[in-house]
């Protein structure tokens, strides 16, 4: 099981913002000329980084904006606003408590996975859209084109 692409297209859409500040019209349609989806997806990624107070929407074709400095996002806020589930580990349902491994599975594996997932939420915390903004410039710059 793994994250959906909402994190990846949400800090996109957040850098696109940063970047074209002043210079275009951060519309959903520009947006998603950049990110390669549907500008539907862009507007409900837009409305859930206007809820979590990341951005601000004008109405019309105004445009978005950040609602915060690039220096006070971390992903682990962009993570949060669009993700459902702070966990990308989920137990299955039935383990079956005649066998010993059913019974044990997650006695096991639940602290371990609790401390993985507690060590992402960390990294991400440490994180801010600055230091990526400041990368995508840098790479941008040298002629660094592709990862």
């Amino acid at each position: 099981m793994q994250f959906s692409t909402r994190l990846s297209v949400a800090v996109h859409v957040l850098l696109c913002i940063a970047t074209f500040e002043g210079q275009s019209k951060t519309t959903s349609t520009f947006l998603a000329g950049s990110v390669g989806v549907n500008p539907v997806i862009v507007r409900n990624t837009l409305g859930m980084l206007k809820a979590a107070g990341l951005v601000r929407v004008d109405a019309g074709v105004g445009g978005a904006h950040l609602a915060r400095d690039a220096e006070q996002i971390s992903l682990l806020d962009v993570f949060r606003a669009v993700e459902e589930s702070e966990s990308p580990f989920r137990f299955h349902e039935n383990p079956n408590p005649a066998c010993p491994v059913g019974r044990n599975v997650r006695a096991v594996l639940a602290h371990r996975l609790s401390a993985a997932n507690a060590a992402m939420l960390e990294q991400l915390s440490q994180i801010t859209l600055r230091e990526l903004l400041d990368e995508t410039r840098a790479r941008e710059e040298g002629g660094v084109s592709h990862v």
